[in-house]
């Protein structure tokens, strides 16, 4: 793991505690992303991801969740060790996120300028009128003219919204921003636009960014880096034409295998059999055994580390050589 990454997490676990039972949400995860890099992470619902991004954002409710273990380490700062003043300028500041749903986002009775202007104010020593100058500027870059600027976010459609959320969230020029599925509420044509958007202000702004997905194509278009999540781990990871051209994990080519190919007859897709395992009850050894056609005996007894394939590609998988 590189000593000059912008975000480097090591060790990260993460439980909840629930009137069902312990969930270990993240166990063990490591992660690194450098300045101005792409990075994918994908996996099922419930595997984690979204714990993770706000493990980042120091954003776990506690109770019932609890980082119980590992560094996140940011410019070489550990946020675990953060004062809440520290990360009240961290977040929006230098690390901001994207959520799912921007509806949900958005304050219902403030108009969309005064929003983005209330997040440049907050982290910038500038009045009110610098800041609705600096506003209107972002939402321009976003593709929401000057006229529109005033208006309330129920005036806006799903994708105009999810433009004003990407503004609110860049406009501190942030070194990294966490987009935490931001087209799954949109429809496939918004998608591509906004997915667009997304990368051209990536590129003028240079800022990193995690992207939250299940979608492998997404991660394709937008990601040089991916790693697959499941049940709380990092099960492969690796720049995105190597994971794409030599998937390593049965899990991932599992995944890569319930993609539909036009170029391809078949009579049905092929699935995963089984589902996730429950947070509550996670089986022993590799949490992907029961679905695994591949499964040994060690692999229900101990879970396996990363381990090399080549360059950056890491797997954790027995069959690839990792080590209990």
């Amino acid at each position: 793991m590189s000593n000059t990454s912008l975000l480097s997490i090591k060790d990260l676990h993460v439980r909840y505690t629930t009137d069902n039972g312990t969930v270990q949400a993240v166990s063990g995860l490591n992660l690194s992303i450098e300045k101005g890099q792409t990075l994918g992470l994908v996996g099922e619902t419930g595997a984690g991801k979204t714990t993770m991004a706000m493990s980042v954002m120091r954003l776990i409710a506690e109770p019932p969740g609890r980082i119980t273990d590992g560094e996140i380490l940011f410019e070489g700062q550990d946020l675990l060790k953060a004062s809440p003043a520290t990360m009240r300028k961290v977040r929006g500041g230098k690390i901001a996120m994207i959520f799912q749903d921007p509806m949900t986002s958005l304050n219902p009775i403030i108009p969309v300028d005064e929003q983005v202007a209330e997040m440049i104010a907050l982290h910038n020593d500038v009045n009110k009128q610098e800041s609705l100058k600096r506003a209107l500027a972002m939402l321009e870059t976003v593709g929401i003219q000057p006229d529109r600027a005033g208006e309330y976010p129920h005036q806006f459609s799903g994708g105009m919204k999810q433009r004003v959320v990407i503004a609110i969230a860049l406009a501190c020029n942030p070194a990294l921003l966490i987009a935490d599925e931001p087209t799954t509420a949109l429809d496939v044509t918004i998608q591509a636009q906004v997915l667009e958007l997304m990368k051209g202000l990536k590129r003028k702004f240079d800022t990193a960014m995690i992207m939250i997905t299940h979608d492998l194509g997404i991660v394709a278009e937008t990601c040089d880096h991916v790693a697959i999540m499941y049940a709380g781990r990092i099960v492969e990871q690796a720049d995105t034409v190597s994971l794409y051209a030599d998937p390593r994990h049965p899990y991932t080519k599992g995944l890569f295998a319930s993609i539909p190919n036009v170029e391809e007859e078949r009579e049905s897709l092929a699935v995963i059999p089984g589902l996730p395992p429950e947070p509550t009850d996670m089986p022993a050894g590799c949490p992907f055994h029961p679905r695994c056609s591949k499964a040994m005996d060690q692999c229900r007894v101990a879970a396996p580390s990363p381990v090399s394939v080549g360059g950056n590609h890491l797997v954790a998988c027995f069959l690839e050589g990792g080590a209990a």
